[in-house]
């Protein structure tokens, strides 16, 4: 059976369009498109991409930069926690260091009870008086403005003068020393010695730690320092 081609080149066009895919014609496709409705959707939602899509950038870097800010603040509270560390283990040792040294001063301060109130008692004495003893009195009640509860340190004096003026001379001198407060002038009476009649008398003085404002101390404490 013969068949004769009466339309040259349609079998070609069609070859043509079997062997590739076409894209559609855009222009044809907006050419048809005449429903308003169906533009202003297409409209919106390339108006709604566009929103959406600056929403998100914007979003995204703000997103960056609280992350930056949280990072930089994290790491200075990691910093500022260490330095706190630091200062409440600086806080304990320096208070380690002064219970040590409050002892210190404590022992310090008992060491040169009994020297200073020797030295304050001899240099009060005047001529022609003399001791008989020192001796401390029973633990009484706490020393008056003093930091401490332990009681006051009383010290009985047993001594002889040849004359009632030097007796005094040793109360008033005894009541300016900075070390010694509380002088209480006991009795006193006539007693014979070496043939010889002299007034035997008795005072009573309590101890006390002086104030820098009347003399210069120089403490264990002050080579630490």
């Amino acid at each position: 059976m013969i068949e004769i081609n009466l339309l040259p080149g349609a079998k070609k066009k069609k070859r043509r369009a079997a062997a590739g895919l076409a894209l559609p014609d855009f222009k044809a496709l907006l050419a048809k498109v005449r429903d308003p409705l169906l533009l202003g959707a297409a409209g919106a939602w390339v108006v709604a991409l566009t929103a959406i899509g600056f929403i998100y950038l914007n979003e995204s870097r703000k997103v960056a930069a609280a992350e930056e800010s949280l990072r930089r603040v994290q790491a200075d509270a990691r910093r500022f926690q260490a330095l706190i560390s630091q200062k409440r283990k600086e806080e304990r040792l320096r208070d380690s260091l002064m219970a040590e040294l409050d002892a210190i001063r404590s022992i310090d301060a008992d060491r040169y009870v009994w020297p200073h109130i020797l030295e304050e008692v001899t240099k009060a004495l005047p001529d022609f008086t003399w001791l008989e003893s020192v001796t401390p009195l029973p633990a009484g009640v706490p020393a008056e403005a003093s930091d401490t509860t332990r009681p006051a340190l009383q010290v009985l004096i047993d001594g002889r003068t040849g004359d009632m003026g030097g007796y005094t001379r040793f109360l008033r001198q005894l009541g300016d020393s900075p070390w010694l407060t509380g002088v209480v002038a006991g009795p006193t009476r006539t007693v014979v010695e070496n043939e010889k009649p002299v007034i035997s008398f008795t005072i009573t003085v309590t101890y006390r730690s002086a104030d820098s404002a009347f003399i210069r101390t120089a403490p264990v404490l002050e080579s630490i320092r």
